[in-house]
Formats: C-alpha cells, structure tokens, sequence
C-alpha cells in the first residue's frame, strides 16, 4: 500500500511518522452519485483499517460518523482509535439564526451514525472501552520526533491513560446523564487500579476530587 510505503520512508528519513490517518471513503453527497464499482466494500473497508493498524502501531485511526454504528463498533477490535459523535456537517449547522432558530440543513454528505455524543460515550463504556477527549500532547509539545519517542515503544500510555481519565470526568461532571454518569464513574476506578503505581494512581485521583470542585484543563 502507498501510504504504508510513505510512512515507512518518513520514519527511515525523517524519525517521524503519522500522528493521526483518517478513513474517509467514497460514499453519495450532495448533488453527487459515486458509480458503486468505485465503492469499497465493508470488508475490503475494515481489512484496510486492520492493515494500518499492524503498520503503525503507535498511530491514531480516525473513523467519523460517515460510516455506520456497526461497522465502527467492528474496527474499534482492530485498534481504530478516534471515533467522533453528534456530528453535523450542515452548512451553518452549529450556528442560529437572529431568531434563535437552528439554520436549514443543508448536507454535504451522508452521515450514517447520527448517535448523539452521549448515546456512542455510554456504548463505549458499555463494552468497556475507556472515552478520551484529550488533547495533551499537543498543548506540551509531544510532536514530531518527540511524539515518536514516546509513542513508538508504547511510552505514550503513561500519558494517555491518566488524561483520557481526566477528560472523562471532566465530561461526567459537566454532561452525562445520571445513568450514564455511574457507568462512568465505575470505569475510572477500574483504570486507576489498573495504572499500577501507587503514586500516579494517587494523583490522578487528586485532580479528579479538584475536577469535582470545578477546576478544569487538568492533564498530564
């Protein structure tokens, strides 16, 4: 595959590679009918996703709502790791008119996993998948041939875990419904025992008892 070519030449070359690979594929939108013998197949779709996910390991995949609930509940097995939700992709669609009223739809494209945010954060935590909203790595500087270091020899968790804990009860506190909320609140501790390490199972829980009190951007 081209793109696996490509990103083995940027490690060789450069010591980077890939932060994030998202899967947009051909689908009908507005004004625009694609010849199905261009189309690629569910299974010719997930076996692509399940390639990358063995070439760059230390790799986000993004799957957007674009593609159905089943099939992203499938490649969350293979290790995609970015999923959005309560996507809307009209035009205007996150903006109100003088009166209040939401704009007219006007769609780009299908979306066909219109679940609100907190229907794909309850299936997630449902099947014991722990939601992250985390943009850390960013905001220190963990990019490039830093980002490398940390994530090619699995490094990049010790970030990861604690923060995708944060960020979760941070949307607990400020979003989930009450049901919604014990599942969530039942998964964080199940992770905290899971980090291990007396010492940053003791801070993570710190910042959450200051999460709880209204502090927020807490992270690692």
């Amino acid at each position: 595959m081209g793109l696996i070519r490509q990103t083995n030449h940027l490690e060789a070359c450069y010591n980077v590679g890939p932060h994030t690979i998202s899967f947009p594929r051909l689908q009908d939108a507005s004004e625009f009918k694609v010849d199905p013998k261009y189309k690629v197949k569910d299974e010719e779709f997930t076996r692509i996703i399940a390639i990358l996910r063995l070439a760059v390991p230390y790799t986000g995949l993004i799957l957007t709502a674009r593609e159905p609930a089943h099939i992203r509940q499938e490649v969350l097995q293979y290790g995609c790791s970015q999923v959005d939700a309560g996507t809307k992709i009209e035009l205007g669609a996150y903006s109100r008119n003088e009166n209040g009223k939401q704009n007219l739809k006007q769609e780009q494209f299908l979306i066909n996993d219109d679940r609100s945010l907190g229907d794909v954060i309850d299936e997630l935590m449902q099947n014991d998948y722990l939601p992250s909203f985390c943009t850390a790595c960013y905001r220190k500087g963990r990019t490039g041939e830093h980002f490398m270091e940390f994530s090619v020899p699995g490094f990049i968790k010790r970030f990861c875990t604690p923060n995708a804990i944060l960020t979760l009860a941070e949307y607990i506190c400020d979003y989930a419904k009450e049901d919604t909320a014990i599942k969530g609140w039942q998964l964080i501790n199940k992770n905290i025992e899971a980090l291990g390490e007396a010492k940053l199972q003791s801070t993570v829980r710190n910042k959450i008892e200051l999460i709880k009190t209204g502090e927020r951007d807490l992270y690692y």
